[in-house]
């Protein structure tokens, strides 16, 4: 199932709502409405009051007070399948179970974030960086996932603008494969950990580059230099869809149109499984958790000498996912 956040383009409100998107017909289904509408058709006086509570417009929430979140999902595209049979798709005043594509707005698929973990995951990259320095990859990386917390508030979706800082005169992208876990857990075993994982998205881990150099020297952080902009989206794809298998997914990055980092998710020195079992020793994970795969090889412009700037479109693809496309902002005056 792909996994969305939605707006309708003639809501005045701009009210975001969790929805289903089927590729194959162009559209998203909004699973609180499906329940609304058929308990609706089934006589009962508030519809809508029993609606949510079967099925929350939140995907946070839904994470964290169900039990079975995809079942619950699942056994709402199941009652959408039902009611196209009947053709009842539409409850009295009017509101569709449904929309086309053409008619929302894919926003942050997530309405709240637990806690943002990114890790430093790709060898490629790490090796990358370190050649850079003049340095040889530390012997530590090699013996734990290290990863650094990020900020959740300034999470944006798709189509919507990069902030440029005024803080920084150097900007950069990250791509990066996104897990969301949906069970909390503690001294999680590997051989258990693909049962903590929901899914996975794109993520777009944006940088202030002069900004975290400067962190980083004094070995703290990063923080300024990355709390300001991360991406996810457009969608989350839920682990059945890979069979609950870690994926090995091709990943590029485009700027202007013009191809810049291509390579594979599965090129990766850890293991999901291996970073849940390291974050929760001793410590619980909890659902809404994103964590942040670390950049992939070619994954960014410190790689390549090449550096984005104010106007440029990016866009970034994952395999089986989509793409998350967003113009870079004008620097903000300070």
């Amino acid at each position: 199932m792909k996994i969305c956040r939605y707006i309708l383009k003639n809501d005045p409100f701009k009210q975001a709502r969790m929805g289903i998107v089927l590729s194959d017909e162009g559209v998203v289904i909004d699973p609180q409405t499906v329940w609304a509408c058929d308990y609706e058709r089934e006589g009962f006086a508030r519809p809508w009051d029993r609606a949510t509570r079967q099925m929350p417009t939140s995907l946070h929430y839904l994470l964290n007070h169900f039990d079975d979140p995809h079942d619950a999902l699942e056994e709402s595209y199941g009652l959408y399948l039902f009611l196209q049979k009947v053709g009842d798709l539409t409850l009295k005043n009017g509101v569709s179970v449904f929309h086309k594509l053409s008619e929302v707005t894919l926003v942050n698929p997530m309405d709240r974030i637990s806690t943002y973990r990114d890790f430093y995951a790709h060898e490629k990259h790490v090796a990358a960086g370190f050649k850079k320095r003049n340095e040889p990859i530390p012997p530590a990386w090699y013996e734990i996932p290290a990863y650094y917390k990020g900020a959740t508030e300034g999470f944006i979706g798709s189509g919507e603008e990069i902030l440029w800082p005024s803080y920084t005169d150097v900007l950069d992208y990250e791509l990066e494969l996104a897990m969301i876990v949906g069970r909390d857990g503690k001294n999680i075993k590997e051989d258990e950990a693909s049962s903590h994982i929901f899914g996975y998205s794109v993520l777009n881990d944006i940088s202030a580059r002069d900004i975290q150099k400067k962190e980083m020297a004094v070995r703290l952080g990063p923080a300024k230099g990355k709390d300001f902009c991360t991406i996810l989206g457009p969608v989350i794809v839920t682990a059945d869809e890979f069979e609950y298998q870690e994926p090995n997914l091709l990943m590029t990055a485009k700027v202007n149109d013009k191809e810049w980092s291509r390579g594979q998710s599965g090129d990766i020195h850890y293991t999901w499984a291996q970073m849940l079992a390291h974050v929760s020793k001793d410590e619980w994970v909890m659902p809404g958790d994103v964590f942040g795969s670390g950049t992939v090889g070619t994954g960014c412009g410190l790689e390549l000498d090449k550096w984005i700037q104010p106007g440029d479109k990016l866009e970034l693809t994952i395999e089986g996912i989509g793409t998350l496309t967003n113009t870079v902002g004008q620097k903000v005056k300070g």
